[in-house]
């Protein structure tokens, strides 16, 4: 994708998240979602936060003093913005389409892996669809496949809990993307996208040898 592609992709989730943060019931919002103690709600604080720039940071770290490990500090932050109003929450993410703003540190392409893994955070606890296009996911995939490739990168995937997907083939089974070598491991490229951000709940999803061993690792860890 070139930039113009990217963060149409982004506006365009964006939209859909929103509008599907409008059609949950009041007990959807405090249902736990993917990410570990965190609800629905939480997650949604959490997406209204992708334009931190470096004043942001710095309140933020003014205001918990001592504090240095970078999950508690997004979990806090996703908490505080999780109090605010139903209305506000989604309205603050839907004002984001079209700013081409992003996170101190990070690209667009974090910014596109937030916002298409968060709204699977929230969505498949409930059992409810929040549609991503397979090209949107198999750039945000591609993504988080490379991360591992570079010091910068595996430092941003500490925001993850990856599973053991090394000497691998990850093969999606709904277009025509691979990466990785050894053992095949093959699901529709969002469930492989979710994997690679840590999510087991997708590993029935998967199929072939490799998900079979992927299965023995996790047994014996």
């Amino acid at each position: 994708m070139n930039d113009d592609e990217l963060w149409g992709a982004i506006d365009a989730q964006r939209l859909r998240t929103a509008g599907w943060l409008e059609t949950l019931r009041p007990d959807d919002w405090t249902h736990r979602s993917l990410c570990d103690g965190w609800t629905v709600r939480d997650v949604a604080g959490h997406l209204t936060l992708q334009q931190m720039g470096l004043g942001d940071v710095l309140r933020l770290a003014l205001k918990h003093p001592g504090v240095h490990s970078l999950n508690w500090m997004i979990m806090t932050s996703a908490r505080e913005k999780a109090a605010l109003p139903t209305e506000q929450l989604i309205g603050e993410i839907r004002a984001m389409v079209g700013s081409r703003r992003h996170n101190l540190g990070v690209t667009g392409y974090e910014t596109l892996l937030d916002i298409v893994v968060h709204g699977q955070d929230m969505a498949v606890p409930l059992g409810r669809s929040l549609p991503v296009p397979p090209e949107v996911a198999v750039t945000a995939a591609t993504r988080a496949w490379g991360y591992q490739a570079s010091r910068s990168g595996r430092r941003k995937s500490k925001v993850f809990q990856p599973l053991p997907y090394a000497g691998l083939r990850l093969v999606a089974t709904d277009l025509d993307w691979s990466v990785g070598d050894g053992p095949e491991l093959r699901g529709p490229v969002l469930s492989l996208l979710l994997l690679l951000t840590g999510r087991r709940v997708v590993l029935p999803q998967l199929e072939g040898p490799g998900a079979q061993s992927l299965q023995q690792t996790l047994q014996r860890a």
